[in-house]
């Protein structure tokens, strides 16, 4: 997902995260029972003194639903059975997430219709006017 150079500001992001250690959930015996191989991110994004504020808008827009009621950004990452894959997993998703949100909107400028198909359009529904017409019965006048 990532794209082009990382922005300078994110290594030091990055390093703002809180790592933490859970056990996993779902299938996998007693190794699932044992060990805590889950890992939960948690970045708290308003307090945060190396995401610029128009960064830090659009990461909370990104994150929709994982973003906690005080600002702070939690994912969760229990994909892998080893506790280093699963940081590595989080941190690459707080990273893309980043990068995602580092990248300011594309401006959409209004264009208008050329002449052409305006014409085109207004023919079209003459067309179809007509042909809507022919399919009425006659009335007494006709």
């Amino acid at each position: 997902m990532r794209r082009g150079a990382p922005p300078a500001w994110l290594d030091a992001a990055l390093a703002e995260a809180e790592l933490r250690a859970a056990r996993a959930h779902g299938p996998g015996g007693q190794h699932v029972n044992k060990a805590s191989t889950a890992v939960e991110l948690r970045f708290d994004l308003t307090a945060s003194p190396s995401l610029p504020e128009s960064v830090k808008a659009r990461l909370a827009r990104a994150a929709g639903s994982r973003l906690s009621s005080v600002g702070v950004l939690v994912l969760v990452a229990q994909e892998h059975r080893s506790q280093a894959l699963n940081r590595e997993a989080a941190l690459a998703r707080l990273a893309d997430l980043m990068v995602l949100a580092a990248t300011p909107p594309r401006l959409r400028r209004p264009t208008r219709p050329s002449l052409a198909s305006i014409r085109e359009r207004r023919l079209a529904k003459a067309r179809r006017a007509g042909l809507k017409s022919s399919r009425k019965p006659p009335g007494p006048d006709d």
